[in-house]
């Protein structure tokens, strides 16, 4: 009996060792990754033209919600409110965008395929920033961002294709160049 439990416990700090070893080692290789998370592109609060949309919002958007609210169930113990909470008659005023997104929803999002992927930016007058950049299958893709440019670039087998955008005393220019 007493092997036996020599045993499991040998076992189980074997294996505990092993797994905390294997966390660690992907922790320590994740967080070392240039992966940055996605970042949305801010939009403009009313469409700058539409074929869908007239010029006077829809009366759904400006109506308050009617109906009565019911009150929602509460804990064993606890007094009911005598009446339900009543909905806010006046609609709350959406923030003002800051300046630097006002600045960034003026610019001109545009997408461009190649043999390797696909590269968004958001073209603004003096400045671009990248959107996305998705390989295709079987592609490595790597990216290089400065303070007046932005390289993408898209490998496999030998073949690369880069996505340039530079904006250095001018307005955004993307060039795609294959090798």
């Amino acid at each position: 009996m007493r092997r036996g439990l020599v045993h499991a416990m040998a076992w189980t700090l074997s294996t505990a060792a092993a797994v905390t070893l294997s966390w660690w080692g992907v922790h320590t290789v994740m967080s070392g990754t240039a992966y940055d998370p996605p970042l949305a592109v801010p939009l403009a609060t009313q469409p700058l033209s539409s074929s869908t949309q007239g010029s006077d919002p829809p009366p759904s958007a400006s109506a308050s919600p009617s109906g009565s609210a019911s009150p929602s169930a509460s804990p064993v113990g606890s007094a009911s409110p005598s009446s339900p909470a009543k909905p806010s008659q006046k609609p709350s005023a959406a923030p003002r965008p800051s300046r630097q997104q006002e600045e960034a929803s003026q610019g001109d999002v545009k997408g461009y395929s190649v043999s390797g992927g696909r590269v968004v930016f958001d073209l603004g007058e003096s400045s671009a920033e990248l959107v996305s950049a998705t390989p295709a299958a079987g592609w490595r893709m790597q990216l290089w961002k400065q303070d007046f440019w932005i390289r993408v670039t898209f490998t496999r087998d030998g073949r690369e294709v880069s996505v340039f955008c530079t904006w250095h005393d001018h307005a955004p220019v993307v060039e795609i160049d294959e090798r």
